[in-house]
């Protein structure tokens, strides 16, 4: 058996490190995200010790970046865009203007030329998500105004580097790097464009094909293909119909159409997320994309050479104060001319005074194509350690700023019997359990409360239970999959399980786990299809039912209640 096993070196000191130095990171407050760079530059070339393969590092980067952008597309969502368009459209492209520019004066200062700078630019002036939404969610600030505009904002900034990844590559040689060589069919060449502008506009041609394809063909395949599926039953061929399609539609993106794995990976989760399985795509999919977006930090801190710290300090510095000052007062002033509060621009320029994911991805592209050299690569990922240190210290001193009786207003003490799954088990016995509490759930409950039925409501939105609280129900949110809210609810005790939410693969997992915990529990179910009345039938419901069958029978119960 060969010894020399670079790919195993790789996963065991990358994991091991990113292990290590992110459980650092997290007990100073800080995003694990600089424990990973951190563990890349200790494993880099730049440093003494041990010095990983970076070339299978790379490779294993971009399957980071295919599943990092699957999960973006997954998450896309045009409606909270919609909802906030009027400042987050001209807000974010304002504030991304301002940031490239800033980019390109210190690039021009530092001598670089002028596509370099606007690489250089671009890169500084998108934020993380991973840090964005995390601050926003410790603060519970989400749901808030300020927090559906910090996302909305957040959206148009991916959408408008998913476009520049698109863009970068056939621009190449025009931006100072290396020409990309791309087969320009004789034909084509006839209508007269010229070498580059061909190449421009086939680059083009293939991206419309692409996405006609994945909207028209796509939207209906892959949704599709997860349903069929779902209903075989089978966790672990769900799983791996999302992998194969997130990756299998990056690479065949990028083979048939020449776009980059990126793009295809968007588009593959976004399709996606129309489907009514999406929610449990990104679920099964998460431990395997968090695993590889951690190798994707840990290959850009290989990247990194400290020595720039010594070297050129003051071009550091001033990169740091663009990510930190610069586009954050440009955000500020944006969001303030637009008529919104001061709390309401702060917290928008402190949500954005960091760079991440999308930085490291444009700039690595960059690095790869020539047009930036690896002065800039060192400079983004010392300004987004930096930048990702300072973030957390920016929200405290915001908190200590804002305005009386900030947004979230605090919720009202609650009654007896209302805590959180992780507060305190329920003592109910001989009990009704409903899980989920939309459209379905919220009128068996009704139905259950008119009766004097004891029961508990499971439901992944704190929104949807508000009113059940004020009548003493007892309300775990969260997700009833989980072992500990399987044990929260009292299922050994209870009476009836009512699966009232949409999604037959999840309803699956949580009607086998009562059964298996009480084989006694009388399940009740709902399902969209024949298929999946069949499935949640397999899993162990004893009654199943289907919209379209119940609205059939009512019809012809009141047909023949007048006919007779």
């Amino acid at each position: 058996m060969p010894h020399e096993t670079p790919l195993i070196a790789i996963l065991a000191t990358g994991f091991g490190l990113a292990l290590i130095f992110g459980l650092v990171a997290q007990k100073l407050k800080l995003s694990p995200i600089v424990g990973y760079l951190v563990a890349g530059i200790l494993i880099g070339p730049f440093t003494p010790g041990f010095v990983a393969d970076q070339e299978l590092a790379t490779e294993l980067a971009e399957i980071g970046v295919m599943l990092l952008m699957f999960g973006v597309g997954l998450h896309f969502s045009l409606k909270d865009l919609l909802s906030v368009k009027s400042i987050a459209i001209p807000g974010a492209i304002g504030q991304i203007a301002v940031a490239t520019l800033m980019g390109m004066g210190l690039a021009a200062v530092a001598g670089w030329e002028m596509g370099a700078g606007i690489v250089f630019g671009l890169a500084l002036s998108v934020a993380s998500t991973v840090v964005l939404l995390r601050a926003l969610q410790e603060r519970r600030l989400v749901e808030t105004e300020r927090g559906r505009i910090a996302v909305g904002w957040l959206i148009v900034e991916d959408l408008v580097m998913v476009l520049t990844l698109v863009v970068i590559p056939p621009l190449a040689g025009m931006l100072g790097g290396k020409e990309q060589v791309t087969t320009i069919p004789a034909w084509f060449l006839n209508f007269g464009f010229g070498a580059f502008w061909s190449t421009i506009l086939l680059t083009a041609i293939k991206v419309c094909l692409f996405v006609l394809l994945m909207l028209v063909v796509g939207r209906r395949a892959i949704p599709a293909l997860l349903h069929y599926v779902a209903h075989t039953g089978s966790r672990e061929l769900f799983r791996l119909s999302v992998l194969a399609i997130a990756i299998g539609v990056a690479y065949g993106s990028s083979k048939l159409f020449g776009v980059s794995f990126a793009l295809g990976a968007f588009f593959a989760g976004m399709v996606l997320a129309e489907s009514q399985l999406s929610h449990q795509a990104a679920k099964e999919t998460l431990p395997l994309r968090d695993a590889f977006a951690v190798l994707f930090f840990v290959s850009v801190g290989m990247l990194f050479n400290p020595e720039i710290l010594v070297s050129q300090p003051l071009t550091v510095l001033a990169t740091i104060l663009i990510i930190v000052v610069g586009k954050s007062a440009a955000a500020y002033g944006i969001v303030r001319a637009f008529g919104h509060s001061h709390t309401v621009a702060m917290t928008i320029s402190v949500s954005l005074a960091q760079i991440g994911e999308f930085s490291f991805i444009l700039i690595v592209l960059g690095s790869s194509l020539g047009i930036v050299g690896t002065d800039a690569r060192d400079l983004i990922v010392a300004g987004a350690i930096v930048s990702i240190i300072v973030n957390p210290l920016l929200f405290i001193a915001l908190d200590k700023m804002s305005e009386p009786a900030p947004e979230p207003v605090p919720q009202e003490p609650q009654p007896k019997g209302t805590q959180k799954a992780e507060e305190r088990p329920t003592g109910l016995q001989g009990h009704a359990i409903i899980v989920g509490h939309g459209r379905v759930g919220s009128r068996v409950s009704e139905g259950l409360l008119a009766g004097g039925i004891p029961l508990v409501v499971v439901e992944e939105e704190e929104a949807l239970v508000a009113g059940l609280r004020e009548k003493g129900v007892e309300v775990f949110v969260g997700h009833c999959g989980e072992k500990t809210m399987l044990e929260h609810i009292n299922l050994k005790e209870a009476s009836w399980l009512f699966s009232a939410i949409p999604d037959p693969f999840e309803a699956a997992h949580i009607l086998e786990a009562a059964k298996t915990t009480n084989p006694q529990i009388r399940v009740v179910a709902r399902a969209h299809t024949e298929e999946g009345v069949e499935f949640l039938k397999s899993a162990g419901a004893d009654l199943v039912l289907m919209g379209e069958e119940e609205i059939a029978r009512r019809m012809v119960t009141d047909m023949l209640g007048r006919v007779h």
